[in-house]
């Protein structure tokens, strides 16, 4: 499918890529952003479409976040990768039922998460900020655990929809694994490159991936993942709450407008 869009709009979304990026890449919850934006920008676009083309981008930013923590964080490599094959396996499922949701529903949806996430994020004053009080040792239950909620589970929401999708595998591995929320961070970063791959796929064979659009997007997700997993590493993500206050809040009120106030 191809789309005629005009220069400012390009940007725009472009702008909204890097954005997406950086947050997804310190907090997660890059999808908050790009999605919406995609489909205020695109409105006559189909909604799988602008699942698939988010994909596309999404997955540029979030590897190269993955990179940069990996080689600086103390990430259980193999953990990271078992939990992101079962991530694959259900991010190739959620894609697959896509095709079958209508902007009509989407956006409900959507906005019902951001509220959850918002109310999560103003609750709990010290999410982000620290790493989490000191638990016992992580056990073979735990991993399956986290295998099935953080794999299978996210996998197949991330496949099927997506906003928010590195927010809930921070909170889960943080909660099932008792990692700290840096290391929380990196983990999850892996397992969204798995989730984001079998979604990729699955979208590209139903040709639902705009790439002409998907492309410049990428460039820029690509640089705010970096450059969020370095401030992350270096700074702490505390000061990122505001920022994600003030993004979902826009969001809930623009796809608010969009759905009853037209």
């Amino acid at each position: 499918m191809t789309t005629d869009i005009s220069l400012t709009t390009l940007l725009v979304l472009c702008l909204a890529a890097a954005a997406a990026g950086w947050v997804d890449a310190v907090v997660g919850g890059g999808g908050l952003l790009q999605l919406p934006a995609l489909m205020v920008a695109l409105p006559h676009v189909p909604v799988p479409h602008a699942i698939g083309t988010n994909k596309a981008v999404a997955i540029c930013g979030t590897a190269a976040a993955a990179v940069t923590y990996t080689r600086r964080a103390p990430v259980n490599k193999r953990t990271a990768l078992r939990i992101g094959l079962a991530a694959l396996g259900g991010s190739f499922a959620g894609a697959f039922f896509a095709s079958a949701i209508s902007s009509a529903v989407l956006r409900p949806l959507i906005m019902a998460i951001l509220v959850a996430v918002l109310a999560f994020v103003l609750l709990r004053p010290s999410f982000g900020t620290g790493a989490l009080p000191p638990a016992g040792p992580v056990t073979r239950r735990r991993v399956l655990a986290a295998i099935v909620v953080a794999g299978l589970g996210i996998g197949f929401y991330d496949g099927l929809m997506g906003p928010g999708t590195g927010t809930f595998l921070v909170l889960a591995l943080a909660a099932i694994l008792h990692m700290d929320l840096v290391t929380a961070s990196g983990t999850s970063k892996i397992v969204n490159v798995c989730t984001n791959v079998g979604a990729l796929v699955t979208f590209s064979f139903q040709h639902a991936v705009i790439w002409q659009i998907a492309a410049p997007m990428a460039l820029f997700n690509l640089t705010g993942g970096a450059v969020g997993a370095r401030m992350a590493l270096k700074r702490g993500s505390g000061f990122v709450r505001v920022v994600l206050v003030v993004v979902v809040l826009s969001l809930v009120c623009k796809l608010g407008y969009d759905q009853w106030g037209g």
